[in-house]
């Protein structure tokens, strides 16, 4: 190893003379002095600041953003039927000269209504919600392969529901006679919907049969809050029942469409799924919370560097 030294002349107090020898070039090329490893420490430093975060921090900030955008996708599935059904609810109230129970909710936004916006409002709600929660649910129940169709059908009812409520229908009640192309178009994606909503809790209801056991408890580090996975296994049966009313229901209002009180049987017939959905998100965006307040990974501390080449001195007087 080569090592250079430099000498520098100093008058101490009581006179004489003193050489204070300092290593000015260590064997290392890039840390030539004490200043110069100090530009270099800070030069790592900027260095690694455009880089980014160390590489736990950026693991705990990946979950942190895993587990909000879960928990967005939770509260969309509360939110979306919950401002729909409101928005029906309104809207009936507000229309004067018709019974309510004789309006169906695609009446409620067509032209001839009193504030229709309220209820088209409703549908936009109802179909951008549904699409973010069939996403955030896809992403629970274990993503591409393990989910099972029944999370893209919500989201496909979701996409459809946008279309009903911006293709809406003429007349407020159901009136014989020619209607435009739009009109068609909503009957036809609303007969979709309808079966969409039956289809998607039987095929869920499959899917929760075959969930293995109860992941409510998340096992320490093992799992983001973004991939929380509450048990769903009990809810098979309640599926299974909510479709079969959702069924019974939507044939007795096919049945008699513009008989006295079709629009009863179809809100009916529309809240048991939207209540099954609202169920799911609630338990769902539970055990996003409870996972993320528990289990959140966390950064570790980073050590001080030592100096790298330490400065030798010595002192000779006379």
């Amino acid at each position: 190893m080569v090592r250079i030294w430099g000498a520098e002349k100093t008058t101490p107090q009581n006179g004489g003379a003193m050489l204070r020898w300092t290593q000015v070039l260590p064997a290392d090329p890039g840390a030539a002095s004490t200043r110069s490893r100090h530009h270099r420490t800070r030069s790592a430093a900027v260095r690694a600041s455009a880089r980014g975060v160390p590489p736990a921090r950026r693991q705990a900030d990946t979950g942190v953003v895993a587990g909000l955008v879960a928990r967005a996708g939770a509260w969309a599935g509360i939110a979306g039927p919950a401002l729909f059904t409101g928005a029906w609810l309104v809207s009936s109230m507000r229309q004067t000269g018709y019974p309510a129970a004789d309006i169906q909710i695609s009446g409620l936004a067509a032209p001839g209504a009193r504030d229709p916006w309220i209820m088209i409002a409703g549908f936009l709600v109802l179909g951008g919600c549904s699409v973010v929660f069939g996403a955030a649910l896809h992403d629970a129940l274990g993503g591409r392969g393990q989910a099972g169709p029944a999370p893209r059908l919500i989201q496909g009812a979701g996409v459809l529901t946008v279309a009903a409520g911006l293709l809406r229908r003429d007349h407020m009640l159901l009136t014989s006679g020619s209607v435009s192309w739009h009109n068609h178009a909503h009957d036809v994606i609303s007969a979709v919907i309808y079966a969409d909503l039956v289809v998607a809790q039987l095929v869920l209801a499959r899917r929760f049969g075959r969930d293995p056991a109860d992941h409510g408890q998340v096992d320490q580090g093992q799992m983001d809050p973004g991939q929380a996975r509450p048990g769903w296994r009990r809810w098979r049966l309640w599926l299974l029942a909510s479709a079969g009313v959702t069924a019974g229901l939507l044939a007795a209002f096919a049945a008699g469409t513009s008989a006295p009180g079709a629009g009863v049987l179809q809100r009916a017939a529309v809240t048991v799924p939207l209540a099954v959905i609202t169920a799911i998100a609630i338990r769902l965006a539970r055990g996003l919370t409870r996972s993320a307040s528990g289990h959140a990974p966390q950064a570790r501390p980073t050590k001080p560097s030592k100096p790298a080449w330490p400065v030798r001195t010595s002192r000779t007087g006379g």
